[in-house]
């Protein structure tokens, strides 16, 4: 988190930069939409503005299933007048939509109740420094190290015995950003980021079949479980498989009646 006085900016047009690591253009974007709703007649606004960012890859003995990306960026935008307030959000923010964004937010504000709950933090209160979290990876890996991260968790899972086949495994990677400007002078931001394996492993065949799955999240890569080391998805798909075979486990749950419900409508609506 990273918290300064916020100053003016001048309005720009220019397209978000293609650098995950710079969140400049976030905060240009949250500071003119401050301006914007001071403009349209707010007494106090405040905007966030999020950028997020991922990439996964699927595979299935060996093979990509599967592979995506995603990225895009939200902004929202609360203004308060007197005590009535409106939160607003969009993707849209090309052209003059950040001005009709305020107008339109100033206008439902003034038609909102009133509230005496609601308002902006007094500035003295706010957080001014704050520690570093190690929130954030910069080394983003690429999508065939993804390809073989998942590949080597399916092979360790596979690799218990007892485990007949998989049921796939991923692996993931992502980075999200947010910005918060208020009119009170207050601008904080941070960035996160977020790296995923995952796997599902099947045992037995037929009509026995079980499944169980595990997986690793953390911020860093560093940090996520080798999964040579920790195969629990296996053992556990596998333990249950035996126990049906054996018979120690039933195959269909047990019907009973639920007390609690008006109807048996309600009833089956819950079940679902």
């Amino acid at each position: 988190m990273i918290a300064s006085p916020s100053a003016a900016s001048p309005a720009s047009s220019k397209p978000a930069t293609s650098d995950l690591f710079d969140q400049s253009a976030l905060s240009t974007l949250a500071q003119r939409l401050v301006e914007a709703a001071r403009r349209a007649g707010a007494d106090a606004a405040d905007a966030v503005a999020v950028r997020g960012v991922s990439q996964g890859v699927e595979v299935r003995d060996g093979r990509v299933e599967e592979s995506e990306r995603s990225e895009g960026d939200d902004v929202g935008l609360r203004v308060l007048v007197g005590h009535r307030q409106a939160v607003v959000s969009t993707n849209d923010v090309s052209g003059d939509h950040v001005a009709k964004l305020a107008e339109r937010a100033v206008a439902m504000a003034r038609v909102a109740p009133d509230d005496k709950y609601v308002g902006l933090a007094d500035p003295s209160l706010l957080a001014r420094d704050f520690p570093d979290l190690d929130l954030l990876d910069p080394n983003i890996p690429p999508t065939a190290e993804l390809e073989r991260r998942a590949c080597e968790a399916e092979a360790a899972a596979l690799a218990v015995k007892g485990v007949t086949r998989s049921g796939g495994a991923s692996a993931s990677t992502g980075i999200g950003g947010m910005v918060l400007v208020t009119s009170t002078g207050f601008h904080g931001s941070y960035l996160r980021s977020s790296q995923s394996i995952a796997m599902t492993a099947i045992s037995g065949d037929g009509t026995k079949m079980e499944r169980d799955y595990d997986y690793t999240t953390a911020p860093h890569a560093s940090d996520l479980a080798s999964p040579r080391k920790r195969r629990p998805q296996g053992r556990r798909a596998h333990g249950r498989a035996r126990q049906s075979t054996q018979g120690s486990r039933p195959a269909r749950c047990r019907l009973c009646s639920i007390p609690g419900f008006p109807d048996r409508w309600s009833a089956i609506s819950w079940a679902r």
